[in-house]
């Protein structure tokens, strides 16, 4: 393949502008808020399952105290209703006054046992409600962090997408400047050495494999035409002689 002297040097101006490129992209893929993102938004979700239990143990416990509550009142209004009854002096027969006077301190024991479930609920209730609202406070703080990270990220990102956009847009002119054959065997390079399709010949080394070369190998870089694509033996990259490749 023949490339004149210039089309090369101009094909390493490329190769410049693909490794700028990949830095920003590998910048972009590794800015440390991502990390942070990630490992703050697996502990929330693992604080929001908890809440969604707390939450689910306080329905219950509030659906119990409604019961308990309920209870208490029917026990207590039955009592007033009775002992309004006997205040009255409704009861005269002295055995139905008996039994009712019996019926009203039973229910006098029902309501201080029942006030007491009430207490016991009250008390749950409020433990898991505290427990809960501790839950709740910890994802809110998370969530001001997430907010505070996600902001640091965007503005890390804008500003490598602003370079990265340079970038490409002054890859144009030297992509357009390269010879077809020549960019398809650049672009196959590429991606299949890591991103290095063309290495620069500095001071005797292959800039793409850091390997010298030997005297005999170098002997045939001098005798070759200046306007020869050249190949590195040991890593297949497009060689580019320059000004300081110690030829």
């Amino acid at each position: 393949m023949r490339a004149e002297p210039s089309v090369q040097l101009e094909l390493l101006e490329l190769q410049d502008l693909d490794t700028s490129a990949d830095q920003l992209r590998h910048q972009r893929r590794s800015v440390p808020e991502l990390a942070e993102i990630a490992a703050v938004t697996k502990t929330r979700a693992e604080l929001a399952g908890r809440a969604t239990d707390h939450r689910i143990v306080v329905d219950d416990l509030a659906s119990e105290q409604s019961k308990v509550d309920a209870d208490v009142e029917q026990a207590r209004a039955r009592r007033d209703r009775d002992q309004a009854r006997v205040d009255a002096g409704q009861v005269t027969d002295p055995k139905s006054l008996e039994r009712l006077v019996g019926e009203l301190a039973s229910l006098e024991r029902r309501i201080r046992s029942l006030e007491d479930d009430e207490l016991e609920v009250m008390e749950r209730v409020e433990a898991a409600q505290g427990a809960l609202d501790a839950v709740t406070a910890e994802i809110a703080e998370l969530d001001e962090r997430l907010a505070a990270l996600t902001a640091a990220r965007d503005e890390r990102f804008a500003e490598i997408d602003a370079r990265l956009a340079d970038v490409e847009r002054s890859r144009g002119p030297f992509a357009e400047a390269i010879p077809a054959d020549l960019l398809a065997l650049y672009e196959k390079l590429r991606a299949a050495k890591g991103g290095i399709g063309a290495a620069r010949l500095h001071q005797r080394r292959c800039t793409g494999c850091q390997i010298t070369l030997d005297a005999a190998v170098l002997g045939e870089i001098r005798k070759a035409p200046t306007d020869q694509v050249l190949r590195c033996e040991e890593c297949s990259r497009i060689l580019v002689r320059t000004s300081e490749s110690g030829l």
